[in-house]
Order: structure tokens, then C-alpha cells, then sequence
């Protein structure tokens, strides 16, 4: 498959394929994604969708966010892969590949609420509910906030207001409790 996603260079300008341990990786510019993922689909044969996920590429506190997409398909049959890689600048809008491969929906979707990625159609909330300000999975989320904001998740313990359950308080299972049994004095003859 590698010689035939070579192809993918001349078709999507601007594009960069490499080939290392057997998985080929093509970085596309953003204007060119859907136009290799549907060279990927149609061209290739990778018409089976694998992952799409995202990174914060940008520092934390640095002017203009920005994101990596990774979109992984496979050619059915050879287990070969294809890994699309594009990046998103902040105000820009990453086109869907959901047309293209049906369980791409649910990715991009966690894209959307996590990441805060903006897509080129509108999308429902998926894992966070509507009130939920902010954008977990991204650098510049701070964590601390959940002092501030109620976390939808779990508390972790101690976090409630009660104090967090000791361990040295827990007994492995079987080992009954210290003050159970007959009581013997140390050298009470003597």
C-alpha cells in the first residue's frame, strides 16, 4: 500500500507521505484533508475507519490554539493502515469525514466537547452535559476549576467534604480483627 498512498502526495497538495515500520503517514494540509480521505476511501481502499483523535499541539498560555487530527483507516483484509494527520488552527473549521466512514461521527463529536475543535456542520453534545463550561482534554483547561465548578464525574475522595478512608484502617480478607480473641499478658507468671 505504500507505493499506491506515494499517490496521495500528487493528488492532495502540499501533501508529505512517509513510510516507517510498516505504517504509512501522510501529512495534508487542513484545506486538503477531505480530499485525501476520500482519496484514502475510494482510491486506496481503506474503507474501513479505524480512530480519529486529537492532540493539543498548542503551549498552554500561547497566542492562537492549535490541534493535530489523526484519521487512521484500514484496507480490509491486509490489516494496512493509512494515517491522515492535518492541523487546525484556532478560528479555523475541520471538515467532517463522517460522510465518508459512519463511525467517524462519534469521534468527531468527542472532538467537538473535548477539544473544542469546530467542525464544518453543527453537532449535539455527546459525553458532557449542556450546562459544562470549557473544554476538558485541552492544555489549557485548568483542572483546579472544578473547586470553583461542580465536576460532572466522580468525586475522588476527600473531595466531598468527609475525610478520605484510611488505609492502614483495612485488613487484608480473612485476617480478623486485632481485638478479637483471647488476650494473653506478656510474662504474667513472673
Amino acid at each position: 500500500m505504500s507505493a499506491a498512498s506515494q499517490d496521495l502526495a500528487a493528488r492532495v497538495p502540499g501533501a508529505a507521505v512517509k513510510t516507517a515500520f510498516g505504517q504509512t503517514t501522510a501529512h495534508v494540509p487542513l484545506d486538503g484533508w477531505l480530499a485525501a480521505a476520500r482519496h484514502a476511501r475510494d482510491d486506496l481502499g481503506c474503507t474501513q475507519f479505524d480512530w480519529l483523535g486529537v492532540e493539543d499541539a498548542g503551549r498552554p498560555g500561547a497566542v492562537g490554539a492549535r490541534h493535530a487530527v489523526l484519521l487512521h483507516v484500514l484496507h480490509p483484509g491486509t490489516r494496512q493502515g493509512l494515517l491522515l494527520r492535518t492541523e487546525v488552527e484556532a478560528g479555523r473549521q475541520l471538515p467532517s469525514v463522517a460522510g465518508l466512514w459512519a463511525g467517524a461521527a462519534w469521534h468527531e463529536r468527542e472532538a467537538v466537547e473535548m477539544f473544542g475543535l469546530a467542525l464544518d456542520h453543527d453537532v449535539a453534545h455527546l459525553l458532557l452535559p449542556d450546562s459544562f463550561a470549557g473544554h476538558p482534554l485541552r492544555k489549557d483547561f485548568v483542572l483546579a476549576s472544578r473547586v470553583v465548578r461542580p465536576w460532572p464525574g466522580r468525586l475522588e475522595p476527600g473531595e466531598d467534604g468527609t475525610s478520605a478512608p484510611s488505609r492502614r484502617r483495612a485488613a487484608p480478607p480473612g485476617v480478623p480483627d486485632p481485638s478479637w480473641g483471647p488476650r494473653y499478658e506478656e510474662n504474667a507468671d513472673e
